[in-house]
């Protein structure tokens, strides 16, 4: 018979699966209500420091821009010593003229600056001149000895007060320093600033912000019922010698009924203060107090951060803990969805890395597109260079065709003359008179010589140009395109004038230059053929940065159809076969390569044309 097992030894253990589960049980519900007020203390910590930090930081944005509109005024009475009218009205009070001059400065130094009031006291602390000098309540005349700030600068260190005014009740900082001349004090330079704006900005938040004096006065303040309160009650000495300053005038100076003030180890305060307009029953809320020091002027800026959100916070983080357990189910789901949604980015990426992909190779394409059309443009552009220096050179060659009528009379007769004195020169030879074949050969190669200066410019006029820009003289230009058409000046009786006070140099290209001298000139001949009286006039003149080259006929001028049409190519309003139209086109063209300009100028009589250079980068 088998034995039977023994279960005698397992009895007790099942007897104590109810007390570990009522154990284990307990101690779930134990952190149950611990883990929500641990949760609730936490939160409520950390708001706390999230509300000190943001209040420091506050209230360092506060004291800043407090500093720095303070700061802003400092110079203006220390400016006001500069000025002789203001010291001579202290040295002459009596000088009425000087007193309203001084009146007129002071209201516009006062707009200026966007102060409220600036005036000036004498020794006596007697206001002289003030900028509010046509206002009923002005300060010309009024007493402010009693002032703190006008003794301290009568005694010779400049003062600060915030106080409320005694003739217009305004509140605002005041400023003041004295004026000296030659070492000696005259008197002090006043000057009151409003401050009040500030309360506007401290107002839009929902903390409360003030500023207090050295005696626990409270001046500013987003909390309108604080203002002119004191934190503590004000001891009878403190109390007279604000009466005697009239600092807060007629203020009572009540004392806020500060219902809770506690110490906190990190140096901020928690603060209740009962509401001053008349009291609530409920306990007034605590705020976080934070306090930074405004040394030069003895004030603090007390910021109060209200603690309501904070602990509304740790409310919510108290039920927070309680609903854990459903959090837990929200979790799961949650995971669940969250592997759907991983599914569906793979997805999404796996799409999104095959547009990318399109999309570069597309790019790609555009890229090369792109680069071949860029070759293209550098090509045409080249092209297009090429293209214009054969205009340019076109256009000499129409040039020098225009003149070779005059070119070649200019040529033939001292071709005439030249055989004819060769053939008298060997019969004076055969005579034995070879002091007159001494000078027929001298005057033969004067002539040669004048032949070789003529072809030597037609032969510089038709060559190519070189493309860089150098300095040009433009009295060497000029001299070079006249040599071109000196013969046609003499054979149209044309009276030919240049005005240059110097050699003049400028930016450009000397032959290309002289092209456009020459076309301009030739333009003129041209249209001057039949006028009975021909005037042809050459003005240069310079600035340090541009030469100025003006070209001016007597002929019939330009038309107002010319004038739209000036520099079209292929456009002229010369008879048919006598021009091409490219001449001013190209000039222009020419004027532009240089950076300079070509424009036709409105004149009385005949035509006009200016060209503008820039002057050469040295001086000759």
């Amino acid at each position: 018979m088998p034995a039977q097992p023994d279960t005698s030894a397992a009895l007790p253990a099942t007897a104590r699966r109810p007390h570990r589960t009522r154990t284990v049980w307990g101690l779930v519900l134990l952190a149950g209500l611990a883990l929500p007020y641990l949760a609730y203390w936490w939160v409520n910590l950390l708001a706390t420091e999230k509300l000190r930090t943001a209040g420091a930081q506050r209230l360092e944005v506060y004291a800043t821009s407090l500093e720095n509109l303070l700061d802003k005024y400092d110079f203006v009475p220390r400016m006001l010593e500069l000025d002789k009218e203001v010291t001579g009205l202290l040295e002459h009070p009596g000088d009425e003229d000087l007193r309203g001059s001084v009146n007129e400065y002071l209201e516009g130094l006062n707009r200026q600056a966007g102060s409220s009031t600036i005036y000036i006291v004498n020794l006596q602390g007697r206001t002289q001149a003030a900028s509010n000098w046509r206002q009923k309540d002005s300060f010309v005349g009024d007493d402010v000895a009693f002032r703190p700030y006008i003794q301290d600068a009568l005694r010779g260190r400049p003062g600060g007060f915030y106080g409320v005014g005694t003739t217009n009740l305004e509140p605002g900082y005041f400023y003041a320093h004295g004026i000296y001349k030659d070492g000696r004090m005259l008197g002090v330079a006043a000057v009151k600033v409003s401050i009040e704006e500030q309360e506007k900005n401290w107002a839009q938040g929902a903390d409360k912000v003030a500023l207090v004096d050295a005696n626990g006065v409270v001046f500013l303040t987003s909390a309108h019922a604080w203002k002119y309160k004191t934190l503590h009650p004000l001891a009878s000495d403190v109390r007279a010698k604000l009466e005697q300053t009239r600092q807060y005038y007629a203020q009572p100076l009540a004392p806020l009924s500060i219902a809770y003030d506690q110490p906190q180890a990190n140096g901020t305060r928690l603060l209740a203060i009962r509401d001053q307009d008349g009291g609530r029953a409920a306990a007034p809320p605590r705020m976080l107090a934070q306090t930074r020091s405004l040394a030069p002027r003895n004030w603090n800026f007390i910021y109060l951060s209200d603690l309501s959100q904070a602990r509304g916070n740790a409310r919510v983080a108290f039920l927070f803990t309680l609903l854990a357990y459903g959090f837990i189910v929200l979790l799961f789901l949650y995971w669940r969805q969250r592997v759907q949604s991983k599914e569906d980015m793979q997805h999404a990426y796996d799409d999104l890395e095959r547009m990318v992909g399109e999309r570069t190779a597309s790019l790609a394409r555009m890229t090369q597109d792109l680069s071949k059309e860029v070759d293209v443009r550098r090509q045409a552009e080249q092209r297009l260079h090429i293209t214009q220096n054969e205009l340019f050179q076109a256009g000499k060659m129409a040039v020098l065709g225009q003149m070779s009528a005059s070119i070649t009379h200019e040529l033939n007769q001292p071709l005439t003359a030249l055989r004819t004195m060769s053939d008298n020169a060997v019969l004076l030879f055969e005579r034995g008179r070879l002091d007159d074949v001494k000078n027929n050969l001298n005057t033969i190669s004067q002539v040669v010589a004048r032949m070789g200066t003529i072809t030597g410019k037609l032969k510089s006029f038709a060559r190519k140009s070189n493309a860089e820009l150098a300095d040009v003289s433009i009295h060497t230009a000029i001299s070079n395109a006249l040599v071109l058409v000196e013969r046609r000046l003499q054979l149209d009786k044309v009276s030919f004038e240049l005005r240059i006070d110097q050699d003049i140099y400028a930016l450009g290209d000397s032959n290309r230059l002289e092209q456009v001298l020459l076309n301009l000139m030739t333009n003129a001949l041209d249209s001057m053929a039949r006028c009975p009286v021909r005037e042809l006039r050459l003005d240069v003149s310079s600035s340090p940065e541009q030469v100025r080259i003006r070209v001016a006929d007597t002929g019939p001028g330009l038309s107002d159809e010319a004038r739209a049409r000036l520099f079209e190519p292929f456009y002229t309003s010369k008879p048919q076969g006598e021009g091409l139209g490219l001449g001013l086109a190209i000039s222009e063209q020419i004027i532009r390569d240089f950076g300079g300009s070509l424009q036709a100028e409105q004149a009385s009589a005949g035509a006009c044309f200016v060209i503008e250079l820039k002057a050469a980068r040295e001086t000759q």
